[in-house]
């Protein structure tokens, strides 16, 4: 992947000589100095600043998403940034192809959609979206928006937010289980989203509420976001990129042990390394 909000591959080298005794390697990166988490702890960030953090965040979205690919695990952590401010998603570690098939067990509890947490299995990208939210929101307040102690008590937060579901959403889960404890709980209704951002921009009320969408299906998109009069001053849909659709051929394969060594071993024995860009430092 080569985008400006992604974090990219500089290099790739072993120090060992030969396939025989080949064990280790090392990937080199943009090093890129902190990450919003860490920043969020030391200061309060200025409504210009979380403007151009988040459209950062959801243009790199988007590209990430053209390619058929759902992160799964954004968090404040996992969002680097450098000292302009420029910002690239780190650590797809958790990410899959979105044909995949999910498990409820991904994203850090407090950024997590309710979708994941009522585990549906094929879920889409907009589960980064509701991520996005979370992490906006505690950008405003300083503090996490949905802080629940387990998976049940995280979805008892969102709805003192957001409302009990509606019957139409409750139809689309597909665990009966789930089904049930959305049942059971008492109705609750939508909180005024104006009343979590009191001195924000109204826009970024308005665009706050459009991720924090309980029904999945009717979440604002990444390409949608970047177009939302919040942008304005930052949007222009000929920079904000899409991919190659994945290839995800290797992902499924049964090889040897031995045999992922040595392809491993060989792509890494003939990468080319890509110029770096003049601002970015590889560590």
């Amino acid at each position: 992947m080569q985008h400006e909000n992604v974090i990219g591959l500089l290099d790739v080298f072993t120090p060992d000589s030969t396939l025989e005794n080949f064990n280790d390697f090392y990937l080199v990166m943009p090093f890129m100095g902190t990450d919003l988490g860490k920043i969020m702890k030391h200061e309060k960030l200025s409504e210009d600043r979380i403007q151009f953090l988040v459209y950062q965040i959801l243009r790199g979205l988007k590209y990430i998403h053209s390619a058929g690919i759902i992160h799964r695990d954004l968090k404040p952590g996992n969002l680097a940034v450098n000292e302009d401010c420029e910002l690239k998603i780190l650590d797809f570690g958790l990410a899959r192809h979105t044909d995949s098939e999910m498990t409820g067990y991904v994203v850090t509890r407090w950024y997590r959609a309710p979708e994941v947490i009522l585990n549906w299995m094929h879920y889409t990208q907009t589960v980064d979206i509701w991520s996005v939210g979370c992490i906006m929101a505690e950008m405003y307040t300083g503090r996490p928006l949905f802080k629940g102690n387990d998976h049940l008590d995280q979805l008892t937060e969102i709805m003192k937010i957001t409302g009990t579901p509606t019957q139409d959403f409750v139809q689309k889960l597909q665990s009966p289980d789930a089904k049930n404890y959305i049942k059971s709980l008492p109705k609750v209704q939508k909180k005024d989203f104006g009343s979590l951002l009191r001195y924000a921009n109204p826009l970024a009320v308005n665009i706050l509420e459009k991720m924090l969408v309980l029904d999945a299906e009717k979440r604002i998109t990444a390409t949608e976001a970047l177009a939302h009069p919040y942008f304005e001053q930052f949007h222009d849909i000929d920079d904000e990129t899409e991919a190659e659709p994945y290839d995800d051929s290797f992902d499924n394969v049964n090889l040897p042990l031995e045999e992922w060594r040595r392809l491993t071993h060989k792509e890494l024995t003939s990468y080319k390394p890509l110029v770096a860009d003049s601002k970015e430092t590889s560590v």
